[in-house]
């Protein structure tokens, strides 16, 4: 594969992908009467945070690309809560959770170091 856009080069892109499609398997586990509930708006929020990464690194003005940087890094804390609300309804173990929130935490913290190197 040739890489051809900026933004797929970016590690945190890439972890965004990858995080995304766990999240996507992880969700297929939910109840079915969830499906437009929980499950919609776990794979609506994650898939947004690579869009958002993606979107900033086009062509944008350095507050612009913070801008969408921090609508990913909310699409993150999103799916956090999703978590959350997935472990209380017992549709996932206490060691998916935590295996998905340290992903999530360590990718947060490369989106926050990464927006502080944008200049």
């Amino acid at each position: 594969m040739i890489i051809k856009f900026k933004f797929e080069n970016l590690i945190i892109w890439q972890k965004a992908m990858d995080y995304g499609e766990e999240i996507y398997l992880l969700s297929k586990q939910f109840p079915k009467d969830e499906l437009y509930n929980l499950t919609s708006q776990i794979r609506r929020a994650v898939d947004s945070i690579a869009l958002n990464i993606s979107e900033g690194s086009i062509g944008q003005s350095v507050p612009e690309q913070k801008r969408f940087m921090g609508m990913a890094a909310r699409s993150l804390a999103e799916v956090v809560t999703c978590l959350h609300k997935a472990l209380r309804r017992k549709y996932i173990s206490d060691s998916e959770f935590n295996k998905q929130y340290d992903f999530a935490y360590n990718l947060m913290n490369m989106m926050v170091a990464f927006k502080k190197k944008i200049t």
